[in-house]
Parts: C-alpha cells; structure tokens; sequence
C-alpha cells in the first residue's frame, strides 16, 4: 500500500501540537500524525502527517499558512518492508555487559553477555540510538563498582531497555513509565519476552505522576532518557523523587545542551559525577546531594 507524508516546520511546541490536531479534521483524513523537537536549541517543531490515500495539498497549504508553519512538503514513499529492512540495517550492540539483539541475531549473544532482546519491528530504544548506548554503559560502570541502588525507576521508558538491563543487574522491581500508551504496550511486552514479568512494572505516566512512582519514592536510581527541555522541567520533581546520594542518568541531549541540562539539576539539588559524549548525544550522571 502506498504511504504519503507531509512535513513542515513550526516554531514551538504548543504550536505544533495544535497544527497535528487540526491536521485530523483533513480529508482524505491522516492515519497518524507526529510532533518533533528538531535537536538544535531553535524551538523549531517538525510535524509530521502521513496518509494511505494522496493527500490534499491546497488544503494543507492553507492551514500551514493559517497557523504560521513552513509549507508542507509533500512525498509519497516506496513500498517497503520496514521490518525486514531494520532487520539488515540494526545489527547487534553492545554496550559493557549488555548486547541489545533482535530476535534474528539470537545465535549471536556472547557467552557471559546479559541478552535484551528487542524486536526490529519495536525499534525504538533497541540500543542502537547514542543516547540509548551511553545510558546502559553508565548502568554498567555503576553496576561494576558493586554499587546498589535500591529503588530504581526509567522515566519515558520506551521500549523499556534500561529497565530491563537494571533488572538483569540489580534486585527488586524496577517501574518503568512512558507518556505515550503505546509505548507502554510495547515496553510490556518485551519485558515477557526478555523473562523479566514481575521485575518490571510497566505504567502510563508523564513524569512521575502516578501514584505507584509516589509511593516508591525515593529512588535511588531514575533514567531518563527523553529530550533537553523535558529533561530541565523534570528537574524539580526528579530531586522530590531522588534519595540523598541517589542518582539520575540523564540523556535524549546533543552535547551542545548538556551544559543547559546540567545547570537546572544543580539547582535542582544535583551534582554532576559524570558526562560521557558519544557522537554528537551526552549522557549525564548526576549525583543527589
């Protein structure tokens, strides 16, 4: 079946959001629609429609022009098979003692390795993304130190692979919480599928709001793994929620925000133990003093 997309750039989120929206009421109507932070400190929002049927170009051209966004950009795409071609192009990771795998590659987990196996089709998180790499190496210095944290939560889970390599690490049960319900669907499923049900509770929240992250807290351990502005508005509650000399992995930032980042956690209560660059993403340990 042939997909079209749509593309435009707006100047912040709210803004964005509301042109998705309005976007619904379009006819022939989108099967989706998806709002993007573009990673370079502008506050400049992609949005994204996509249809089955070709779209309406005048009528998207006059509610781009109506809400201030760039004109649309409009493609339609080959047909392909997104599974089997994220199949060839997501070859295994590793990241310290994790190697993050699909379902294809399960011959090629290394003796003594802690296997997280993540579908192709359920990319997201798989590992293979810098932000999501620098998170489990930092899991990982911490776990080799003999380090225990307690309590730990993943806030903005995803697929939910931090979690589940805390689970491999560390005792207890790790809550793992995404905004997005979908997300949530598919973090609990690879948790069955890795073995960890009952080591990983999977809850729709924003943030921490939800009563069993309440009632956990304090944590001695959250990832969060999101985007730089979500990351700084998070910072007051992330204090409220981290014991004394507990700590927060922070990533989902391009190293020229991580200063930004690291300035709203240290009034937050936070210093910073760590910040390790790989490319051009920054993962953050900070400390809770």
């Amino acid at each position: 079946m042939p997909t079209w997309t749509a593309l435009t750039h707006i100047d912040g989120r709210e803004a964005a959001e509301d042109l998705a929206e309005l976007c619904g009421d379009l006819t022939p109507e989108p099967v989706g629609t998806g709002v993007f932070e573009i990673e370079d400190g502008s506050d400049r929002w992609e949005v994204g429609v996509y249809f089955t049927e070709a779209p309406d170009e005048i009528g998207l051209a006059l509610l781009a022009a109506a809400q201030g966004a760039n004109p649309f950009t409009v493609s339609e795409l080959p047909e392909v098979d997104w599974v089997a071609h994220v199949r060839r192009e997501l070859t295994p990771v590793e990241a310290g003692r994790f190697f993050v795998y699909g379902g294809h590659d399960a011959d090629k987990v290394p003796d003594g390795a802690e296997g997280l196996l993540i579908e192709a089709a359920m990319a997201f998180g798989t590992g293979h993304h810098g932000t999501t790499k620098g998170c489990l190496e930092a899991l990982d210095r911490l776990a080799a130190t003999g380090w225990q944290p307690g309590r730990i939560a993943d806030i903005g889970c995803g697929t939910a692979v931090l979690a589940m390599a805390a689970a491999r690490v560390w005792p207890g049960t790790i809550l793992a919480s995404d905004i997005d319900e979908v997300a949530v669907d598919v973090a609990a499923a690879n948790v069955i599928a890795n073995g960890l049900d009952g080591r990983v509770e999977c809850l729709q929240a924003v943030g921490f709001d939800h009563p069993m992250l309440d009632e956990a807290a304090p944590f001695g351990l959250v990832f969060a793994n999101i985007l730089k502005q979500p990351l700084i508005d998070l910072a007051p509650d992330m204090a409220r929620h981290v014991a004394p000399e507990g700590r927060a992995i922070l990533s989902g930032l391009l190293t020229t925000q991580a200063d930004e980042v690291v300035a709203a956690y240290d009034a937050a209560g936070f210093d910073l133990e760590r910040r390790d660059d790989l490319g051009e993403w920054s993962t953050l340990v900070m400390l809770r003093r």
